[in-house]
């Protein structure tokens, strides 16, 4: 992982301490580092600089740093690590319950807050990579992460066997498109149609049994009589 390219924002009121963590961070490979000493020009900063990770004080002079981060969880999931005298377990639990990634209580060892930084730099650059090779489909009630193998409608997570998933990858790449038995065979099985058709239509009516409300009434899953199905996806 490239480092010399990561921008690091410290929002902090303790100059000695902002010089301290910038010195110990460039030793480290992060060049970008920047620096504020109130919540409000925090936010600011943030809004301008769009760093790749945050290290907020809780305690500011203007504000809680616990503000900022409510604010920077509207725009962004950068990683977000708590600075603070607070050493209580329910300040701790309060940083990381309003989208805090890390909590580290002063004083600290300034070399152990650079491990941790980089340590967070992987991890998110670790998931950007895999959203990258993820792609997420979504149509209508419908969410589907391929590479997780996961189907949600409406959030709740249902459980699909391989060739339900691959039933249902096909049709949600083709919404409001008729899709006969044969390119199904042909995309799912990797086979000729020939002596799937009872194949095909036991798993439709297994597929209809977990994405529909009503099953022998299907709303989204239809058959499309002589032609084949169609997975159907209304305009929101």
């Amino acid at each position: 992982m490239s480092l010399n390219n990561k921008k690091v924002l410290i929002i902090d009121d303790e100059e000695d301490l902002l010089r301290l963590l910038k010195t110990v961070l460039q030793k480290e490979g992060l060049d970008h580092i920047y620096t504020s000493t109130t919540a409000e020009d925090g936010w600011i900063q943030f809004q301008q600089i769009q760093p790749d990770i945050v290290l907020l004080d809780i305690m500011l002079p203007d504000g809680e740093g616990y503000d900022v981060c409510k604010q920077i969880r509207t725009i962004s999931k950068v990683p977000i690590l708590f600075l603070s005298a607070k050493s209580e377990e329910i300040d701790k639990i309060v940083g990381f319950a309003i989208g805090g990634d890390d909590y580290i209580t002063k004083p600290f060892s300034p070399k152990e807050v650079a491990y941790r930084v980089k340590a967070q730099l992987r991890r998110s650059e670790y998931l950007q990579v895999i959203n990258e090779e993820s792609p997420i489909i979504k149509a209508g009630p419908f969410e589907l992460n391929e590479r997780r193998a996961e189907l949600k409608k409406n959030g709740e997570a249902i459980e699909l066997k391989p060739k339900e998933l691959g039933m249902m990858i096909y049709l949600l790449k083709n919404p409001n498109q008729i899709i006969s038995k044969e390119s199904i065979c042909d995309r799912v099985w990797g086979e000729d149609f020939i002596g799937f058709d009872n194949t095909i239509m036991v798993h439709i009516r297994r597929l209809r049994e977990k994405i529909e409300a009503q099953p022998s009434n299907p709303e989204y899953l239809l058959t499309v009589k002589g032609l084949g199905y169609k997975l159907v996806i209304k305009d929101e």
